[in-house]
């Protein structure tokens, strides 16, 4: 029987982009301030899931993006803005580490939400 998790969190800030790039101190301080900040915010959701039965060994995650628009989306730039959230995850006890011998990340999916753009991040126990 395979144990899944799913949290929502708000889409990733511009400044956790792998595109942006901080020219400035201002710049990375943001950079910085994002990360911790979206770490936190993951770290809060999968601490409220109520897992008791972590850290798991292994996890499959596959993240869902909600936009307000549909257009072309970049799946690997995606995929790397969820850097601090899996952090946040791993930090909640859910999964030994976010490494790859331990997490396998699925395929990015992109759906449109007018009224409610997020992230629905579902982590699945493997055994």
């Amino acid at each position: 029987m395979n144990e899944t998790v799913t949290i929502i969190l708000p889409l990733p800030s511009k400044y956790l982009s792998p595109n942006y790039k901080p020219y400035s101190r201002g710049g990375a301080i943001a950079k910085s301030r994002a990360t911790r900040s979206y770490r936190s915010l993951a770290r809060k959701a999968a601490v409220e899931t109520g897992v008791e039965s972590g850290p798991w060994n292994k996890v499959k995650a596959y993240p869902v993006f909600f936009h307000k628009m549909n257009r072309k989306r970049d799946d690997i730039n995606h995929a790397q803005m969820l850097k601090p959230a899996f952090d946040g995850v791993v930090d909640a006890g859910i999964a030994v580490d976010d490494s790859s011998e331990y997490w396998k990340t699925q395929e990015v999916q992109f759906f449109t939400d007018k009224a409610s753009p997020r992230v629905e991040l579902t982590i699945e126990r493997v055994l």
